[in-house]
């Protein structure tokens, strides 16, 4: 099978991104809701709601875990653009301690981290270890983070991750659950308890976001923050 993306032409595919980073942005109006505005913290998301990170304030403190593929590369033009701080891994042993390592030391300098924990080829909502071990060594908690819409521009990909973006104008509501701390010394059956705990916490977050989502619209919540 031919790819359509290749080392040749990636440039092309990192300018269109960007394009409509930069095109999009005014047209993305994101509430947060229960945003505990932790720092340092650890963003936690599905990799469908990967560009949910778009929602948090401080963009310029946040460091998103991207892969060191072709896509990853897209991807990582994409968020630097908006601002964001990138770290680069693989799922292979030393790609990964090494951007661990990069995460912690970001951790304990005060930076935030995001990080999708089903990714970055899943199985679809089942979490790595990953982002239990980083909180475990840096101290930092977890904040599981989803995002909603109604709107049909908030369009949802046929991909396995069943990623979700907006094109034209979106209105859209971040989630945030409880912040997740994970002690230093813990055995394995307590990393996968907490595992157990951090994916209730997002299902939580996605089963009640269209109430959410409708009582913002009620109350006209987007048009009260363009005014504000």
């Amino acid at each position: 099978m031919v790819r359509i993306v290749n080392r040749e032409n990636i440039q092309i595919f990192k300018n269109i991104l960007v394009a409509y980073m930069k095109f999009q942005e005014p047209h993305t109006h994101i509430l947060e809701f229960g945003n505990p505005y932790i720092e340092p913290c650890i963003y936690a998301m599905w990799h469908s709601d990967q560009f949910s990170i778009y929602g948090v304030k401080n963009k310029s403190n946040v460091n998103f875990l991207i892969s060191t593929s072709i896509d990853g590369d897209i991807v990582a033009a994409g968020c630097e653009a908006m601002g964001f701080k990138t770290v680069r891994g693989s799922s292979k042993s030393k790609g990964a301690v090494e951007a661990s390592m990069q995460m912690i030391e970001k951790l304990k300098s005060g930076e935030c981290v995001a990080i999708t924990v089903d990714g970055p080829r899943g199985p679809l909502h089942s979490i790595k270890n990953g982002v239990i071990k980083l909180a475990q060594k840096s101290g930092a908690p977890i904040i599981p983070m989803v995002w909603y819409s109604e709107d049909k521009t908030f369009v949802k990909f046929p991909s396995w991750d069943k990623m979700t973006a907006p094109f034209f104008k979106a209105e859209i509501v971040n989630l945030y659950g409880e912040p997740v701390y994970v002690p230093e010394n813990i055995d394995n059956d307590k990393i996968t308890e907490i595992k157990a705990e951090l994916k209730i916490s997002l299902e939580a977050l996605q089963e009640k976001a269209p109430e959410v989502y409708r009582e913002a619209k009620k109350n006209k919540l987007w048009k009260k923050q363009k005014k504000s």
